[in-house]
């Protein structure tokens, strides 16, 4: 396209003084334009760079024959340091210096422009004078910002689009304070909106953020904002992020389909929402960090979380408020730890929670009044020594147990119901305290309150109503109860009668189905926050002092381990590692030294070997021997542990280590952490972090990496303090073919098929012939042959009319799938 022409068209009462009519350049225009004067620009190429001056019209064709090109081969292509309107342009830049379109001064309309540029900005405002009105305009700049207001500037933006940016979508720093409404920012590079810097300020209205590799929205360094009827939505990092001072207010929004946390705050930001939806994210829905951090949040929803992680975090300090709010579909709703760290909770429901709903941890408090808990593994946890706070008006319907209090915690519960519990309303152990007053226990299956070794539990004016093993359990010389009562539903003892008429025993005028037993045992496993939905605590067998509560003996786990297919080396590694712990606890009650030993662990071998199976026993052993506090493993791999900004990896493993505390910390394909060619990878934070932890906390948590054989070897060289810290490596070598044939053999049993005539056989020869390449899973492998055979089965049975029990269950060489052709 070849340049065109510009038809000047004067305004005002001095046109005699320029020659008005058409102009072979617009530089040549501008020269003789002034205030008022129109010019319009036939179709074609201008190379041009423009500065405006005056108050003038600069516009394309209106009539469609084509377009205006403003596309300088470096430098600005348009300046503006005036009040001047310019329409239906196309700006193109090539200075990765410079903006492609500058406003420096003035209250210029810029409407239905289209930047598509490779500058350092498409859309520039700098400066206290610049506030432009932009419309329709759209901005497609793949080397640089899309559009940035720093140094005071501001303006408005309607209708705006800034699609593919290399860097941030839109920038605020430096104190520029712009306004949005209905724009759409999509495809950067970088996050969505950035508002960073003390003055700096930003108002978005009926906005949509969307398709950002990098946080949605970015508030930073003393920066406010505000957004109303927004959307962020398909981020790679989290939804949004508030750092260092930062203020935002998000009113009527909806974040969505987050990977990693929908919101995140630190370092003493502080966050408003009102009537704003939060759902389908992969970390926390909520992340609150750090003393003077502040989220309040009124009639909010959080729901639909897509990992398993707590909807709600709160730690460090922070403090954080839920008024009339909903949380639901979440693997757990609220989680406060940290000393200093609190919750306020108030007419709000939490319902649909796979593990815990409220968790309180390492010296926080929670507080929560006329709350609605339902549906959920745990009500709420206390879980330790200076952890408390206060429940009032709540109840808590159809969850495994209702309120569970331990080691030292000591929460207030007051007026709170707690219905059709699987287990006990009110469970207190290991030290645990707690005071109830008012409460009551309605249709359990198991204990109404159930207080053991001798917890300094307060009742007062309790009552339990058609618990099916009793209304009340309690030690002997632990909990007082007062004024307590019961419909005498479940099992009652003399020794509680006997407590109830003697002088001082603290039950006045306690009525029945109150039982005290001396020395008893948990019935109940201590749920871990990660236990699934549903699962019901099992008894505990006898174990060695200072094991965790409902941990099975060291004998049954290690019974569990044998009966494992195969694996007859990593057991005699296990039982020697074992042996040696309790010697060692032993000789320590003897008075005497015992030999250190490393807990942490190398496991190497191919994949479907048993590792994860093995790694889990093993947490199970060291819990049911008292070394762990509590035996749970927590699987990670390089996707959980390594974050895409700095900083954030070293965030992630710390969260990770700390899920694991009192239990085992598994990273498979740990050598992903550190790849041959990884250069500027942030998998080498990860591992420096998770070293220092190792030796922080040595006592907390076992690690355990697993990968191939050569990999792992690679990895343990990557960080002088790795091969230090893991002292011994397990090796799972594959499943022969006889090995293989009793994997299918058991689940033919656990799923009540049989092996008819010939087919173990059959099964034996398959597994030999069986290509044994880098796709060979070997226990999944095992799996999948027997789910395979099972639907050839199925197909082969579903012609018979009446198949009979045998046919219905045998299993014969003609379901065994088709070996595949080698490579």
């Amino acid at each position: 396209m070849v340049q065109g022409t510009v038809q000047v068209t004067h305004g005002g009462s001095s046109r005699w003084r320029r020659r008005s009519g058409e102009y072979p350049t617009l530089t040549a225009a501008l020269a003789v334009a002034g205030d008022g004067d129109v010019l319009s620009i036939a179709p074609g190429t201008y190379r041009e760079n423009l500065v405006l001056r005056h108050a003038v019209t600069l516009r394309g064709p209106e009539d469609g024959s084509g377009s205006v090109r403003i596309a300088p081969l470096d430098g600005v292509a348009l300046t503006l340091r005036a009040s001047a309107v310019v329409q239906d342009l196309y700006l193109e830049g090539q200075d990765r210096a410079a903006p492609a379109l500058l406003v420096e001064d003035g209250s210029p309309e810029l409407t239905d422009l289209r930047v598509s540029t490779h500058s350092a900005a498409g859309i520039e405002v700098r400066g206290p004078g610049a506030r432009p009105l932009v419309r329709r305009c759209t901005v497609e700049n793949p080397a640089g910002i899309g559009i940035a207001v720093l140094d005071g500037g501001g303006g408005v933006f309607e209708e705006c689009e800034v699609v593919a940016s290399g860097q941030t979508g839109f920038s605020v720093r430096g104190g520029g304070r712009p306004r949005l409404e209905r724009c759409r920012i999509h495809h950067s590079t970088g996050a969505g909106i950035s508002v960073t810097g003390e003055g700096s300020g930003l108002e978005a209205l009926g906005c949509e953020v969307y398709e950002v590799r990098g946080a949605g929205v970015q508030i930073a360094a003393r920066a406010a904002a505000r957004l109303t009827d927004c959307a962020v939505h398909r981020t790679s990092a989290d939804g949004v992020t508030l750092d260092t001072d930062a203020v935002l207010a998000l009113a009527g929004c909806d974040i969505h389909d987050i990977p990693e946390n929908a919101v995140d705050l630190r370092s003493r930001s502080v966050l408003t929402l009102s009537r704003t939806s939060v759902r389908r994210f992969g970390r926390n829905g909520l992340s609150v960090w750090d003393p003077g951090t502040r989220v309040d949040a009124e009639s909010c929803e959080i729901h639909d979380s897509t990992g398993d992680y707590p909807a709600v975090w709160v730690s460090d300090g922070a403090t954080a408020s839920l008024d009339s709010c909903r949380v639901h579909d979440v693997p757990d709703a609220l989680f406060v730890l940290d000393r200093g760290s609190s919750v306020e909770v108030t007419d709000s429901d939490l319902s649909q929670v796979r593990n815990t709903a409220v968790s309180v941890s390492d010296g926080a408090s929670a507080q929560l009044d006329d709350c609605r808990i339902r549906e959920a593994a745990t009500g709420a946890w206390f879980r330790d020594h200076g952890s408390g706070g206060t429940l009032a008006g709540c109840t808590i319907d159809a969850v495994q147990t209702g309120v569970i209090v331990t080691k030292g915690a000591d929460p207030t519960l007051e007026r709170c119901t707690v219905t059709s519990p699987a287990e006990a309303g009110f469970y207190v152990s290991a030290g645990g305290r707690g005071t109830f007053k008012a409460c009551r226990v309605t249709d359990s299956s198991g204990f109404g309150f159930h207080v053991l070794d001798g917890c300094r539990t307060t009742l007062t004016r309790c009552h339990t109503e058609r618990c099916a093993r009793g209304g009340y359990e309690f030690a002997e010389d632990g909990p007082v109860a007062e004024e307590c009562t019961g419909d005498g539903s479940g099992p009652r003892s003399a020794s509680a009668a006997a407590a109830q008429s003697a002088p001082g025993s603290g039950f006045a005028g306690a009525q029945s189905g109150v039982r005290t037993v001396t020395a008893a045992r948990s019935p109940l496993a201590q749920p871990s926050p990660a236990a699934p939905a549903g699962s019901v605590p099992r008894p505990a067998d006898p174990e060695p002092a200072g094991a965790a509560a409902g941990a099975r003996a060291p004998g049954a786990v290690l019974g569990h381990l044998d009966a494992l297919v195969g694996l007859d080396s990593v057991k005699r590694e296990v039982r020697a590692l074992t042996d040696m712990i309790e010697v060692g606890r032993r000789r320590q009650q003897a008075g005497l030294k015992a030999a250190s030993v490393r807990r942490h662990l190398v496991f190497t071998g191919s994949p479907g070997t048993g590792k994860t199976t093995v790694a889990r026993l093993y947490g199970e052993i060291l819990a049911s021997l008292g070394v762990l506090e509590r035996g749970h493993l927590v699987e990670v791999s390089r996707v959980d542990l390594v974050g895409e900004h700095i900083g954030s990896t070293a965030i992630r493993t710390q969260e990770a280590f700390e899920r694991a505390r009192g239990g085992v910390l598994f990273i498979d394909e740990a050598y992903a952490l550190a790849p041959e060619d990884s250069g500027r990878d942030f998998g080498r934070e990860a591992i420096d972090t998770l070293v220092k932890l190792m030796e922080d906390h040595r006592d907390a948590v076992v690690v355990i990496v697993a990968g191939y054989t050569a990999e792992m070897d690679r990895f343990l060289t990557v960080n002088p303090g790795v091969a230090s810290r893991f002292s011994r490596t397990i090796a799972f070598g594959d499943y022969g073919p006889g090995e293989l044939l009793r994997i299918v053999e058991q689940q033919a049993e656990e799923h009540e098929y049989r092996l008819g005539e010939g087919t173990a056989e059959a099964l034996l020869t398959y597994f030999t012939e069986l290509p044994k390449g880098p796709a060979f899973g070997n226990g999944r492998t095992a799996r999948q042959t027997f789910e395979s055979m099972v639907e050839r089965h199925a197909g082969r049975v579903a012609q018979l009319s009446e198949p009979s029990t045998d046919e219905l269950t045998l299993l014969f060489p003609a379901d065994l799938p088709t070996l595949p052709a080698p490579c």
